[in-house]
């Protein structure tokens, strides 16, 4: 199947007309993520991404429909409450660019209409786009706290919570710039964003984060059999949507298609991220669990490496807190 914008359009636009037929409850549907870039597909793949705002509160948060091997539907659904404040929205660091940049697909009561033109009234002044990079860089610093002084060795929990400080810090910066980085082309996207705010420099402490000054290429190509491992070895009533066996491919063709790319350490954020996720999942005795965290150890991610990454990410911080300062001093904020 030959894959385009217009005809990942199509079956969107098809998916919304079907559902609304069937589905009373549904006030407004939007159109966000890769489908908004002029090349949605990586390593051949994509997903479409939609959200469903309800009147009421919806039955799920999230589901996943798996349309072929290269191409699935990802719909959040969103209660019509969620988005009573516009000006909260505003400031919101994740919800607020999404509102913005999005395309409404359904609106007859013009709800999102209105929505968006509030949340984008005055989005882009300096001081709201300082305040939502601020926002998660504060709370990558609260995880910090959490981590920082351990003693005990490091639980995939604790990984987890580093590598969620990891992300947050990272979209402060990028913030900046844009909306925040998604998953598979997180460390793709993030050099420019860097460059952006005067600091390149960033990317290879963010790679160095990941355990990149001790990975080769071919290293984490040897590992995605672990990581396939992992997430087949999921209950299927435990395993979350973000991890569905729809999505294994998804993540595969990226993986693959970065690998043999030029910049082969952009592959360690999602699949780090992936995962940590489906350890998670898993019970504490499970042979998966223990590839997991050899793997981690050798890249001095977790085992005695973990306090040293705690401690980089500590000066990472630092470093970026000092940017935002420049960075608001500059534009006025």
């Amino acid at each position: 199947m030959r894959i385009t914008r217009e005809i990942l359009y199509k079956i969107a636009a098809d998916t919304v007309a079907k559902r609304v037929r069937t589905d009373r409850s549904l006030l407004a549907v939007y159109l966000h993520g890769s489908l908004m870039d002029e090349n949605p597909l990586l390593g051949g793949a994509t997903d479409i991404d939609l959200v469903f705002v309800h009147d009421d509160n919806p039955p799920e948060g999230r589901e996943i429909e798996i349309l072929t091997d290269e191409v699935h539907l990802d719909i959040a659904h969103h209660a019509r409450h969620e988005y009573r404040d516009p000006r909260t929205l505003r400031l919101h660091p994740w919800l607020g660019p999404t509102i913005v940049g999005c395309k409404i697909l359904y609106d007859p009561q013009h709800f999102m209409d209105f929505t968006q033109a509030s949340v984008g009234g005055q989005f882009y002044r300096p001081d709201f786009v300082l305040q939502r990079g601020r926002g998660m860089v504060e709370h990558a610093r609260q995880m910090w706290f959490s981590l920082h002084g351990m003693t005990a060795d490091p639980t995939a929990e604790d990984f987890d919570l580093y590598l969620k400080a990891v992300e947050h810090v990272a979209n402060g910066i990028a913030s900046l710039e844009g909306p925040p980085l998604t998953e598979r082309r997180f460390l793709i996207r993030f050099p420019k964003r860097a460059e952006a705010v005067e600091k390149p420099g960033l990317y290879a402490g963010l790679i160095g984060l990941l355990g990149g000054a001790k990975v080769e290429a071919g290293t984490i190509e040897s590992c995605l059999d672990g990581w396939q491992a992992a997430l087949d070895s999921i209950a299927m009533e435990e395993i979350p949507a973000g991890l569905h066996p729809g999505r294994q491919s998804y993540y595969r063709r990226a993986f693959e298609a970065m690998l043999e790319g030029e910049h082969p350490h952009d592959v360690l954020w999602p699949l780090l991220r992936t995962w940590t996720s489906a350890i998670l999942q898993l019970h504490q005795e499970a042979v998966e669990r223990e590839t997991w965290k050899n793997t981690l150890e050798q890249w001095d991610l977790m085992g005695s490496g973990f306090h040293q990454r705690v401690s980089a990410l500590d000066a990472y911080l630092d470093v970026v807190e000092e940017t935002m300062e420049t960075w608001g001093v500059k534009h006025g904020a």
